[in-house]
């Protein structure tokens, strides 16, 4: 179903009219809104626009089975617009290719009704489909719109019939009722409208360094007065696995090279606050005590830093908001007894 990725503009010549353009996936959730206010009998709620227009951006991508049309409306909103859903059927002589389509939305804003737009969308959209070897076109038309079809080649057929067949309620006492994680049940979502409920995290890694002392190294920021003195170490990238982001930080911050194998230190859970509205979750790896000469060899990112200071564990607390102070000492306790810690009360501030 891969189509030109170029936008197709239709143009209406003599007629003075905008141009009909292929919809792109940006089009999604304004025609979804068009297909509520205009066609439903109901509107939908913002949850229901928010879903369809989730599941129709991927669809009306270049590999997706959506084909739309729309006509702009001066401040970028839509005038007029036609959707058409490819689906497969068993192939016969007058489908040999085995494709149908469905128009599931043909709609005119009412301030631009009455200027030819719904013929020129839905007529862009079945010579588009039919370039595409559909030859069953199918819709539901209300009884305003059936002369705009028929004139386009649709007939009406009296075998058409129709179901709505939705799942029942589960009541309490069904095993059904609650998901086994004991989370209320609201029925199947499309994975990326179910992506945007649930909980979201930021995620970092870093090295824990000491001198051949065992005494902390941190490095001092030149940004943060919230998190003043910083282990080495930095947000995860896409694509990078944790110990990957704290070998690339540490190289980028400090100059220095982490080997593997990675040894966990601590894994640190933050809950949002006002500086930042997501959790946050890290691990800190053991870097290992470096040499007086590694730790002169040691080259800033001024962007980020401007001083590395090595100090006893104690001597920090002064230097440290309290909380930034007990994650270095969990930290410091697992590298002395070999203990991995769970520290989880790195939250974010509330004010």
């Amino acid at each position: 179903m891969n189509r030109n990725k170029a936008p197709l503009i239709v143009e209406a010549p003599g007629t003075g009219r905008p141009p009909v353009r292929t919809a792109t996936p940006a089009d999604a959730e304004g025609i979804v809104r068009m297909r509520s206010e205009y066609i439903l009998g109901e509107p939908l709620s913002e949850e229901w626009i928010r879903r369809c227009t989730a599941q129709l951006i991927p669809r009306l991508a270049t590999a997706g089975d959506a084909r739309a049309f729309v006509i702009d409306a001066p401040g970028g909103s839509i005038a007029a617009c036609a959707l058409g859903l490819i689906h497969p059927v068993l192939p016969a002589p007058a489908y040999p290719k085995g494709l149908a389509a469905r128009v599931h939305a043909v709609a005119t804003h009412p301030d631009f009704r009455r200027r030819g737009y719904a013929r020129a969308v839905l007529t862009a959209l079945v010579e588009q489909l039919h370039t595409e070897h559909v030859t069953l076109f199918e819709l539901h038309s209300s009884e305003e719109a059936a002369p705009l079809y028929r004139d386009l080649g649709f007939a009406s057929s009296a075998a058409l019939m129709r179901m709505t067949r939705l799942e029942e309620p589960a009541t309490a006492s069904e095993p059904s009722a609650r998901p086994r994680d004991g989370g209320e049940r609201s029925g199947w979502m499309p994975p990326e409208v179910y992506a945007e409920t649930v909980l979201k995290a930021t995620c970092f890694a870093c090295v824990y360094f000491t001198d051949e002392d065992d005494r902390p190294l941190q490095l001092h920021s030149v940004y943060s007065p919230a998190h003043p003195w910083q282990l080495v170490g930095g947000t995860m990238d896409p694509g990078e696995r944790p110990f990957g982001t704290a070998a690339r930080e540490c190289q980028e911050e400090t100059r220095l090279t982490v080997s593997g194998p990675p040894r966990l230190l601590a894994t640190v859970y933050g809950l949002p606050g006002a500086q930042w509205p997501y959790s946050t979750v890290g691990m800190v790896f053991d870097g290992g005590r470096l040499t007086a000469e590694q730790i002169r060899s040691i080259a800033l990112d001024p962007r980020e830093h401007d001083e590395a200071r090595v100090l006893p564990l104690a001597e920090w607390e002064a230097l440290m908001p309290p909380r930034d102070f007990a994650r270095l000492s969990a930290v410091a306790e697992a590298r002395r007894t070999g203990v991995a810690a769970y520290f989880d009360a790195w939250d974010w501030g509330t004010e």
